[in-house]
């Protein structure tokens, strides 16, 4: 390894951060190039991309993993890449991984540490943990459940939320993580598709100081999904609010049950091939109903792991806080992930900026936050509030910001580095999704980072940028796509008789993973992600990101977000319309929109000139923050706009509805020659 900088073999103008030394020479990530032999990132990743059992093997290494016994062979990709089976011969079962060598090793040291909207605080050992966890194994099997068996988890991040996760894969039985402000319907099409037979949920949570009556939603889905028999019901209003209840099916989460003894365990001596699925996580599509893609012991936890090592430098003593609900991947990612390496993991159930806009800033300092994980809609969010909530909080304890969910625009990256992380911490970008457990780009604390970039692949993932040939290109938009296979890959889609899976992900390139999303690399080797493909502008014959619109236009002083889309346009085939969202104070008339536009065009060129600028309130969203583009599109043509499960707050679409109607309107009473 090079002792006289970066071991990352470029740099470029434009760069916000660089590695200290101790970061070059102590890192986990430089650590383990040393341990490969490899002389720099670059030739690790070559050699990954060549020989993928190779990477993983040695990363497994690192990881020290807890296997029950160790694989005799790391991949057999016999059956083709879409078809990869991990560490045959091995044995391993991530719950009892994750917590037995914490407690051999610090039964006393932090595991957990819970915090209410109320400010109730929880915290947990090693030691404790394990024990809460070995009383819900015993606790769960008397009520039935078994290997296999599908259970739904309806809650918030509670203490409860990681004991039942932990729980049901020590019995090898199947978690469906299911966010906790889904209405009904979206949660019954989850149980019902699964089978699930059990639902663990709450009474309720808080929710900016109102109480969110939970079961009562759970017990509407649950009538919608008749295969489940029990639901198990964690208790936080302590008797205070009255609960729904059926009796012989509802059950309290804490009540003793006949029958779970106190003999040995019912998964003791029990062992666990890598490959049992343990996680079956729902995504939605843009049409029918929504895929469970399955993950299983030996991927998802490890990969999760292993991203959090390498690209985060997360480990023993750090304590990790990411800003998420159960029902996105990172709330999974961040409790197998933490966990798996020995750092303690902070949770959350409430509003970021209840009761004030401090709150996040306040629970960093209180808890010793080192990683800290937020999604750009909440920085923008937090933005409006000012620097002063920050800077009344000690944030000498963070290391290292971490940031998933969408593309970043430049201004809020900027508060976000100089604000929050005081100018000292990097931001490690990561982008990626729920079918392959993390990340495909990211950052890393190796190599320089440039504002709202990716330093590259994820260590280990042998992720490209592709032509419509499948062909690698750099200096244009293309498919980001990933040329070898990885343990973190679900291993298919629940239930899947259509063959989707295949079809999604393996078909258009054979022999490569098609993501969805359109990339980026600058001249400098820096990567962009630019929006979902599917969501892709062509104007003017050119391939457009619709990120690349966007930022645009937010550059622009009146305007905090902006989503774009692509409208068919009977001359020129098709144009942008850009929803606006501005920043407060700010007011909607007819020359801010003109001037919104001539921004665009004045950075992107006249052909990408906005046909038209909307002003609205909010733009729909996906409860992670992700700007949904194909429903604003829906929204704006009229058409059906597919699976809305995942979406926040339905309302957003009826301005866009509503705006939509105005235009044609306008259209049409020009066309006849009337003034609109």
């Amino acid at each position: 390894m090079r002792d006289d900088g970066p071991i990352f073999g470029r740099d470029g103008d434009g760069v916000a951060w660089r590695p200290s030394r101790d970061l070059v020479t102590d890192s986990h990530l430089a650590r383990f190039l040393r341990a490969t032999g490899e002389p720099d990132l670059e030739t690790l990743q070559g050699h990954a991309v060549t020989d993928p059992g190779w990477f993983w093997g040695a990363a497994a290494d690192d990881l020290e993993l807890a296997w029950g016994r160790r694989p005799s062979t790391v991949l057999d990709a016999g059956l083709g890449p879409a078809f990869a089976r991990w560490w045959l011969g091995g044995e391993l079962n991530y719950a009892r991984a994750a917590l037995d060598p914490r407690v051999a090793r610090d039964p006393a040291g932090a595991a957990l540490t819970w915090e209410s909207e109320d400010g109730t605080i929880r915290r947990l050992t090693n030691a404790e943990l394990a024990a809460e966890v070995e009383l819900a194994v015993r606790r769960l099997h008397a009520h039935g459940v078994r290997p296999g068996d599908r259970v739904g988890i309806l809650l918030p991040m509670l203490v409860e939320t990681v004991v039942a996760v932990l729980a049901l894969a020590r019995l090898q039985a199947i978690y469906t993580p299911i966010f906790s402000g889904y209405g009904a319907p979206a949660i019954a099409t989850r149980l019902a598709d699964c089978e699930a037979s059990v639902l663990v949920t709450a009474d309720g949570f808080l929710r900016r100081g109102a109480w969110v009556d939970l079961k009562a939603v759970a017990d509407a889905a649950v009538a919608a999904a008749p295969s489940v028999r029990r639901v198990l019901v964690v208790q936080r209003a302590a008797g205070a609010v009255a609960t729904p209840w059926t009796d012989g099916r509802d059950a309290w989460w804490h009540a003793p049950v006949p029958g779970e003894g106190d003999g040995p365990a019912p998964d003791a001596g029990s062992t666990t091939d890598p490959e049992t699925p343990y996680m079956l996580i729902y995504t939605s599509g843009t049409t029918g109903r929504p895929k469970g893609a399955v993950h299983v012991h030996g991927g998802f936890p490890i990969k999760g792991a292993q991203d959090l090592a390498h690209q985060f430098d997360l480990g023993r003593g750090d304590t990790l806080f990411w800003f998420t609900d159960l029902g996105w991947m990172m709330g999974p990612w961040a409790i197998s992930g933490a966990l798996l390496r020995g750092a303690g993991l902070v949770l959350y159930e409430g509003a970021p900026d209840f009761p004030g806009p401090d709150r996040l800033w306040s629970m960093v300092a209180r808890h010793r936050v080192t990683h800290l994980g937020l999604s750009p809609t909440v920085i923008r969010a937090l933005m409006a509030h000012g620097e002063d909530p920050v800077r009344a909080h000690d944030r000498s304890s963070l290391r290292v910001l971490g940031s998933t969910g969408e593309p970043w625009n430049p201004d809020p990256w900027w508060w976000y580095f100089r604000v929050v992380g005081d100018g000292r911490c990097p931001i490690i970008n990561y982008s990626g999704g729920t079918e392959v457990s993390g990340g495909i780009v990211s950052g890393n604390v190796l190599g320089p980072i440039k504002p709202a970039s990716f330093s590259g692949p994820c260590i280990g993932t042998a992720a490209d940028v592709a032509d419509e040939a499948g062909n690698p290109v750099r200096g244009a938009v293309g498919e980001l796509v990933i040329r070898a296979p990885m343990p973190g890959m679900t291993r298919g889609f629940w239930r899947d008789q259509e063959g989707r899976y295949e079809a999604t992900y393996w078909s258009r390139f054979p022999g490569t993973w098609l993501h969805g999303d359109w990339a980026t690399i600058d001249a400098d080797g820096f990567w962009y992600i630019q929006g979902r493909s599917d969501d892709t502008l062509k104007i003017a014959g050119k391939r457009v990101g619709p990120a690349e619109v966007e930022s645009a236009a937010v550059s622009h002083p009146a305007v905090l977000e902006a989503a774009a889309i692509g409208v068919p346009h009977e001359i020129k085939g098709e144009v942008v319309v850009v929803m606006v969202v501005l920043r407060p104070g700010e007011t909607d008339d007819p020359g801010l929109r003109a001037a919104v536009a001539e921004t665009v065009a004045g950075q992107l060129g006249k052909p990408l000139r906005p046909d038209r600028v909307v002003v609205v309130r909010a733009l729909p969203k996906t409860r992670s923050g992700k700007v949904m583009r194909r429903a604003i599109r829906a929204a704006w043509l009229g058409l059906d706009p597919g699976d809305l499960s995942g979406l926040d707050d339905p309302h957003t679409l009826e301005a866009i509805r509503a705006a939509a109607l105005e235009a044609r309107g306008s259209q049409e009473a020009t066309a006849r020659g009337v003034e609109p």
